[in-house]
């Protein structure tokens, strides 16, 4: 039995894994497992391992910390979310990742906000001529 778990981890190990996390939970009660999966799998497929779970409701962060080494030492990358979990809890070193980009903004979306200035700007000065002529 233990060659067979040892011969599958060296297979697993030819693969590209990631430790993610996996959305549990009812609608509008989001709580994430700690997974450790082949990067291919869709997120709520089948996981090789389960190494904790995630509250964002209390905040709360439960891992096998030695189980997330262990994977690490094995290839596996940590997804930018969960890296930075880990990081802000002081459980691995390094530095956090950037999880989102913020959408760019359009040139379009920046013509209608530059026009807006300017028909703001004319409106405030019409009325201060007209005070000034009338005087």
């Amino acid at each position: 039995m233990l060659i067979f778990l040892n011969e599958m981890v060296l297979r697993l190990s030819q693969y590209m894994l990631k430790i993610r996390l996996q959305r549990i939970g009812r609608k509008n009660q989001a709580y994430f497992r700690v997974v450790v999966l082949e990067h291919t799998v869709k997120p709520k497929g089948r996981y090789l391992e389960l190494l904790g779970s995630y509250d964002p409701h209390k905040n709360a962060v439960t891992v096998k910390e030695e189980r997330i080494k262990y994977w690490m030492g094995k290839g596996a990358k940590l997804s930018a979310t969960i890296n930075n979990l880990l990081v802000e809890r002081k459980l691995i070193e390094g530095e956090k990742m950037m999880s989102w980009k913020p959408k760019k903004k359009s040139k379009k979306e920046e013509d209608k906000k530059e026009e807006s200035t300017v028909k703001v700007e004319t409106k405030t000065e019409a009325p201060a001529e007209q005070l000034t002529l009338s005087q």
